[in-house]
C-alpha cells in the first residue's frame, strides 16, 4: 500500500477535482478507498496534461503523456507522490497494463481531436477515457467474477463519461474549442455544428440531448444490473456513484436541455440528501437494481423514444 503522504496528496487531487465522486469514494472500505484516491489522481493529472495545456505544443504534451504511461507503468522512476502510488497500486492490485495503455491513448487523442462523427467514434475514445477507468477499478475491488462483472463495469463507466459530456457541452465549447455530442445526432436534429460552437440553443438541440441522455441512461441501467457481480462492501459506494451521476440529468430537464446557456451542477445539499436517501433504501433492499429505480433521476419507463438499442460489447483486455 502507498504511503500515507502520497495517499493524502491523491486524496486532495480528488476532492478539489471531483467533488461528486469523492462523496461515493468516501463510503467505500479502506482497502478500496485509499487505491482509489491514487487511481483518480493519476487521471486528473493526465487528463490535465490536454484540458489545461494553457498553450503548451501538442509534440509536448504529447511527450508529456508518454512520460506518464512510463511512469504509471513502472518503466522508470518518478519524482511524483502521485505516481510512485500508482506504481505501486498497479503491482499490488495487477492492473492491466492494457488498460493503462487505452487510458494514455485516450488523452492523447484529445491532443488533435475535438469533433466526433458518429457515436461509434466516441465511443472509441471513452474505451480508454472511461471504460479502461471502469476495468481499473474491477481489478482493485478485488472482484472475484470479473468475466461477469466487467461488461457492466464498462457500461457504467462510459455512462459516467456521457453524463460530463452532456453536462459540460457549454465549458467544452468555451473553454476547450471541443464538441463531444455525436454530430451525426446534431445533423439528425438540424443542429449545424456552428450553432453549438455560437451556444445557440433550439428546440433542435434539446432534441439531439434527449437522444444521448436516452443512450446514456440505458448504459447505467447496464452498469447498475452488474453491481451485484463486485464485493458486497463494495456495492453501494457504486451504487451511489450511479445516482449521484445520473441526477445530473435530471437537472439537464430542469432546465429544458438547454446546456449551452448554463452548465447544470448538483448542490452539496442535493448529494447529501441523495446519499442518505440511497442509504436508506439500501437498508431494506440490497437489491442495486430495484434501490436504483427508487431513488435515481432515470424515468421509470425502461427506454424513451429517442433511446438507441444497446451497443455491441466492447473488447475488454
Amino acid at each position: 500500500m502507498p504511503e500515507d503522504s502520497h495517499i493524502e496528496k491523491s486524496k486532495a487531487i480528488q476532492r478539489r477535482t471531483g467533488k461528486t465522486f469523492h462523496l461515493a469514494t468516501r463510503v467505500l472500505p479502506e482497502r478500496v478507498r485509499h487505491p482509489t484516491y491514487v487511481l483518480y489522481a493519476f487521471f486528473r493529472i493526465a487528463d490535465e496534461v490536454v484540458d489545461d495545456a494553457n498553450g503548451t505544443p501538442p509534440d509536448q504534451q504529447a511527450a508529456r503523456l508518454e512520460e506518464l504511461r512510463d511512469e504509471a507503468l513502472g518503466r522508470v522512476e518518478t519524482d511524483s507522490d502521485v505516481l510512485a502510488a500508482f506504481q505501486e497500486v498497479g503491482e499490488e492490485y495487477d492492473v492491466p497494463d492494457g488498460e493503462i495503455h487505452a487510458f494514455v491513448d485516450a488523452m492523447k487523442s484529445d491532443i488533435d481531436t475535438d469533433r466526433y462523427e458518429t457515436y461509434d467514434d466516441l465511443r472509441a475514445y471513452m474505451r480508454g477515457s472511461a471504460a479502461a477507468v471502469g476495468a481499473m477499478m474491477t481489478a482493485i475491488m478485488g472482484t472475484e467474477d470479473e468475466e461477469a462483472a466487467l461488461p457492466h463495469a464498462v457500461a457504467l463507466g462510459e455512462a459516467f463519461q456521457m453524463t460530463n459530456f452532456l453536462r459540460d457541452v457549454r465549458e467544452d465549447v468555451v473553454d476547450r474549442d471541443r464538441i463531444y455530442l455525436p454530430l451525426e445526432t446534431l445533423e439528425r436534429h438540424g443542429v449545424p455544428e456552428r450553432q453549438v460552437e455560437d451556444l445557440e440553443f433550439s428546440e433542435g438541440f434539446a432534441d439531439a440531448m434527449r437522444e444521448e441522455i436516452g443512450r446514456t441512461e440505458r448504459l447505467y441501467r447496464q452498469g447498475v444490473a452488474g453491481i451485484e457481480y463486485l464485493p458486497e462492501d463494495c456495492q453501494f459506494a457504486v451504487l451511489l456513484s450511479a445516482v449521484l451521476y445520473a441526477d445530473h440529468h435530471r437537472e439537464i430537464r430542469k432546465q429544458g436541455y438547454d446546456v449551452l446557456s448554463a452548465e447544470p451542477e448538483l448542490g452539496t445539499a442535493r448529494k447529501l440528501w441523495l446519499a442518505a436517501r440511497t442509504r436508506w433504501h439500501w437498508q431494506w433492499n440490497r437489491d442495486p437494481v430495484a434501490v436504483f429505480r427508487r431513488v435515481s433521476a432515470l424515468p421509470e419507463s425502461g427506454r424513451t423514444r429517442y433511446e438507441a438499442e444497446p451497443p455491441e460489447p466492447v473488447p475488454v483486455r
